[in-house]
């Protein structure tokens, strides 16, 4: 066996990888906004055929470019619509990922740097739970990290520095037609940073950097460029000024503080993040190829950092680019601890069993308020989220005690090697625990967390779906009557002004879906007549005309 794993790392990596990211994908239902938004897209797509210009109610959706939503589409082809298929993509996206950072770190000397960047990676808690979701960000970090890798290997071969810089500019392309102009932006500021700190350009001559330039335009400029010729110039234009006002303005409900990104990473990234530290502020220790690409990779944390923590709009994902530098310089740091043959240090034992404690007693205290809401329900001023909370829900099982189970046996593991003088199988124990903690935090917590916050609302759209039917959410934004009420494009064409459907001459019945605190404006319509309440929702009927 270690024989075959020395000869073939990746089918072992491969393998390892799809059991963590693939089963059970489509075992609860896609999350309000941005996993069902994407669906969607994807959806119609199938639908009207018009797989080039991406629409949510089937009228044009400025708001995200095509290739996730055709990633998406393809899935749904083959494995039908649903939360499989349009999660499977990012677990693809999770398989290559661990394949290139295995092939990048073994590369830049021993195997052992390759491993432990893999380790890293699919051991820290927010890296690993993004391959499990149906959300474009995966995809779109790594076009950018996989192009500014190739962009930095043709600075080591110049020989083949052409073929790098035309895989470098397709891949930042990629980036662009996955997410947007942000790809440009960012892989503009690391190189604009990187030379600024070597007082060097990357490349002296002019014709690299025509060539990479070129590179970067050629998707997203064929996707434009068919747009405009088959519909116009709205579309692009209308896109580009949704993602300048993306900078510049906050998002509704997207509003956060400067350090957000900061406390995202250094909890989400556990425990990546802790060991990542000191790799901010050691000297040079490794050979030239590592030390240039730390340097990379420093340079490509902080402008991500920076960058998202000046835009207004704060989401959690938008730092998600700051997964490979992070991931990296904890491996990068611990390869070198186990060439020294150092101890860790001692903060970094007490961060590492602090942390370890907060999630596990979090995590176990989850179960325990499951089933004594009416502790939460005092502490509430919100009426939606209290009425959330009157869920069935069964917090009942052992089971759901096994995620923080999990974590301290990791932690015990980890004291345990320590004190053995084991340093590397304790990284390891505190690793692989933090992985199987995010698998069995998946399975018990995510679909009862589904339960509280949206089940309600998904059921009552699933019960419409197929029918000739109109589903309008009033008073709050959500992409869930598209997806799960399966609307479709026919019905009049004002049927998606709002006041049309709660005044007009409709034809066809409507349903109404609102939260319990804004239900009283919809009471106020004569022709609606109130069906049922679930959990927070309120549901309406308007019989058509």
């Amino acid at each position: 066996m270690a024989r075959f794993v020395e000869r073939h790392p990746g089918i072992l990596i491969a393998a390892i990888a799809a059991l963590l990211f693939v089963p059970f994908l489509g075992g609860v239902h896609l999350f309000d906004w941005d996993e069902i938004n994407f669906a969607e897209i994807s959806r119609e797509m199938i639908v009207s055929g018009d797989y080039l210009r991406p629409q949510i109610g089937f009228q044009p959706f400025y708001e995200k470019p095509p290739l996730f939503p055709w990633m998406q589409a393809a899935a749904m082809q083959l494995c039908g619509v649903g939360e499989f298929a349009a999660r499977l993509p990012n677990a693809l996206c999770g398989i290559a990922t661990l394949l290139l950072l295995f092939r990048i770190g073994s590369s830049m000397g021993e195997r052992r740097l390759g491993w432990l960047w893999v380790a890293f990676y699919a051991g820290s808690i927010l890296p690993h739970l993004y391959f499990r979701s149906g959300i474009i960000d995966p995809w779109f970090n790594l076009f950018i990290f996989y192009g500014l890798y190739r962009f930095w290997k043709g600075t080591l071969e110049p020989a083949r520095a052409r073929r790098h810089l035309l895989m470098a500019g397709t891949s930042l392309g990629a980036a662009v037609l996955a997410k947007g102009p942000v790809a440009w932006l960012i892989a503009g500021l690391c190189v604009v940073v990187y030379s600024a700190w070597q007082r060097r350009l990357p490349y002296r001559r002019f014709a690299p950097w025509l060539l990479f330039a070129g590179a970067t335009l050629v998707l997203p400029l064929f996707w434009f460029g068919l747009e405009v010729l088959i519909d116009g110039p709205e579309f692009v234009v209308e896109f580009l000024r949704y993602q300048l006002r993306l900078l510049l303005t906050p998002d509704a409900g997207h509003r956060g503080f400067p350090g957000y990104h900061v406390v995202v990473l250094l909890l989400g990234c556990f425990p990546a993040s802790l060991f990542a530290l000191p790799a901010f502020r050691r000297k040079a220790v490794g050979n030239p190829a590592q030390e240039d690409f730390r340097k990379w990779m420093l340079v490509l944390f902080w402008v991500v950092l920076v960058l998202f923590s000046l835009v207004r709009t704060k989401i959690v994902h938008y730092s998600s680019l700051c997964y490979f530098p992070l991931t990296f310089l904890a491996a990068y740091y611990v390869d070198f601890l186990l060439r020294q043959k150092r101890a860790l240090p001692g903060w970094l034992r007490i961060s590492l069993v602090a942390t370890t404690l907060i999630y596990a007693f979090a995590t176990a205290l989850l179960p325990w308020l499951g089933q004594h809401t009416e502790v939460l329900l005092p502490h509430l001023n919100d009426p939606f989220a209290a009425a959330n909370l009157q869920a069935e829900v069964d917090w009942s099982s052992p089971l759901n005690y096994l995620p923080a189970a999990l974590l301290l046996l990791s932690l015990i593991l980890f004291l345990s090697s320590l004190r053995n003088g084991r340093p590397g199988p304790a990284i390891l124990s505190v690793l692989v625990g933090t992985a199987l903690f995010v698998q069995a935090g998946l399975y018990c917590f995510v679909g009862k967390i589904e339960a509280y916050s949206q089940r309600a609302a998904v059921e009552f759209c699933e019960s419409l779906a197929g029918q000739e039917v109109y589903i309008k959410a009033v008073g709050y934004k959500s992409y869930v009557p598209f997806f799960y009420g399966k609307i479709d494009a026919d019905g009049s064409p004002s049927r998606h002004d709002q006041n049309w459907l709660l005044t007009g001459p409709i034809d066809r019945d409507a349903f109404f879906l609102t939260k319990i605190h804004r239900a009283d404006a919809l009471r106020a319509f004569p022709d609606l007549e109130e069906i049922g309440q679930k959990n927070g929702f309120v549901f309406f009927r308007r019989k058509k005309k």
